[in-house]
């Protein structure tokens, strides 16, 4: 049996401290440093090259739990825009362990609003609720356990004390979203036995898991930043998602690995322990240039935007348009697509429209949980608290009873995309435009009825000037303007700089 997925994880536990002596610690560490804030064990993890594939291996270990696994599948946009998706988590990780108080509840209270949202049942009819306490606890549980994991993996276990204070901060998180901390255990002790049980009794080789190890690596879509380059990021794809996939799973528990049948690859432990040790040297790289919030901001970064390194990176993209144009005529890689060259904005089909911008989960079909997840991703970029989210889910939910009414042929629920191509040419229905009225209103925080710069970038996080080709003097977005853009983008299919990188971009 291998070190890496054993059981135990001896590294990690130590076996010759009593259960008394466990919770004496624990009770020092809580009382030794802040819980939140940059004094946190967590703030030096969160900005740690090697917490990346600590937080994939969580991801992974989390889609495993059958509950959370149907969850992903029937809601989650993890296929369509994983880029998206691991934002909004680093996003909201950053908040709940930041050092405001305010702002820690004010997120716990919108993803407990999210949760609440997602239940269901699975393929074989069993039930999963997001808001179910012992589920929440698992996913925190997979953060803990994978941010010590990374540590031993790299060649740096935690020490006792350092590893209770991080366990007494992640109950903290779970206490902080309103569930008792007794969902994870009192003591590490305990910890190690309940995450045992966990992985030997409970988790499959679900869909979301098969999913994520051998289809979302092998077609990750670039991020913004590297939208345009096909070629290029294609062949980085190829080279880099194998190793991933094979680094993930060999990095899994060893009974898990086992039971679900993942493939054992000759020189998979070795490969994964150099590349938990090299993310490990990353940490003696400048600040600047390895700090989470800075990295995620340059993958989202577009030609449009107002920040200063814009110019940077646009000529830095056209070099590389360059370099992958070189590498198409000596590489048998396959055209990819792209934006489409020329003046004005490219028309999209409905068939790529549907694909891009209506089909959120990338299931192939329109439901609510595609309008749910717009809707989702709306209010995260604008911060909506109650009762302006609910306003947005609600206009989001009419649009959707009209679309199914309109559209559904078969009855059957939802929509396909044949449905879509051939009974629909235009979408602006009342319920539409409805959206973008209430889209506008929660934009326009200051009420004066026009979207200034500021709530502009707010929403769309690119350049006002530079996407909006009718911006007045005073630089503001009337309701009118914006209303008819929206729906021209939602029913036209039309290309649009701003609505892109909004709704059908990764």
């Amino acid at each position: 049996m291998t070190d890496t997925g054993g059981s135990r994880f001896q590294h990690a536990r130590s076996d010759a401290t009593d259960h008394n002596g466990d919770h004496a610690r624990s009770t020092h560490a809580t009382q030794a440093g802040s819980l939140f804030g940059p004094d946190s064990q967590f703030h030096q993890f969160f900005n740690d090259p090697r917490w990346a594939l600590a937080v994939l291996r969580a991801t992974v270990l989390e889609a495993a739990h059958p509950q959370i696994g149907a969850a992903l599948i029937d809601n989650s946009t993890f296929v369509a825009h994983p880029w998206r998706r691991l934002r909004n988590t680093l996003v909201s990780l950053q908040r709940m362990f930041g050092a405001d108080d305010d702002t820690r509840r004010r997120e716990a209270a919108r993803l407990n609003r999210l949760h609440a949202r997602l239940s269901g049942t699975d393929a074989q009819n069993r039930a999963y609720d997001a808001m179910d306490p012992r589920v929440r606890a698992w996913v925190v549980a997979t953060l803990f356990e994978s941010s010590v994991t990374m540590c031993r993996l790299s060649g740096q276990p935690l020490d006792q004390a350092t590893m209770e204070q991080l366990y007494a901060e992640f109950r903290a998180y779970l206490a902080a979203l309103g569930d008792q901390a007794g969902h994870l255990p009192p003591t590490l002790r305990e910890f190690w036995q309940y995450y045992d049980h966990t992985v030997e009794t409970e988790l499959e080789n679900t869909q979301a898991l098969r999913i994520i190890l051998y289809k979302l690596f092998d077609h990750l879509p670039a991020p913004p930043l590297l939208d345009g380059l096909p070629t290029v990021w294609a062949a980085g794809r190829a080279l880099a998602g194998p190793v991933l996939g094979t680094i993930t799973v060999a990095s899994l528990p060893e009974p898990f690995r086992r039971r679900a049948g993942l493939p054992e690859v000759p020189g998979a432990q070795t490969l994964m322990h150099s590349a938990y040790m090299a993310a490990g040297l990353a940490r003696f790289l400048p600040d600047n240039w390895i700090r989470t919030e800075d990295v995620t901001s340059l993958l989202y970064l577009s030609p449009d935007s107002d920040d200063p390194r814009a110019a940077t990176i646009t000529a830095l993209r056209d070099r590389m348009k360059r370099a992958g144009a070189l590498f198409r005529l000596v590489t048998p890689f396959p055209a990819q697509p792209g934006p489409a060259e020329g003046s004005g904005p490219p028309q999209r089909s409905a068939e790529e429209f549907f694909d891009a911008v209506l089909d959120q989960t990338g299931d192939g079909y329109l439901d609510w949980p595609d309008l749910a997840a717009m809707a989702r991703e709306l209010s995260s970029r604008l911060d909506l608290d109650e009762p302006e989210e609910t306003r947005l889910y609600n206009a989001y939910a009419e649009w959707w009873r009209e679309l199914q009414a309109a559209l559904d042929i078969d009855g059957d629920g939802r929509i396909s995309k044949e449905e879509y191509a051939a009974a629909v040419p235009a979408l602006a229905g009342p319920a539409l435009i409805r959206v973008a009225e209430v889209l506008f209103e929660v934009t326009d925080t200051d009420g004066n009825q026009f979207i200034d710069a500021d709530e502009y970038r707010t929403l769309f996080r690119t350049g006002f000037r530079r996407t909006l080709a009718d911006a007045g003097a005073e630089e503001r977005y009337s309701r009118s303007a914006f209303v008819k853009d929206f729906l021209s983008f939602m029913s036209g299919r039309q290309r649009s700089s701003p609505y892109d990188p909004l709704l059908a971009e990764a």
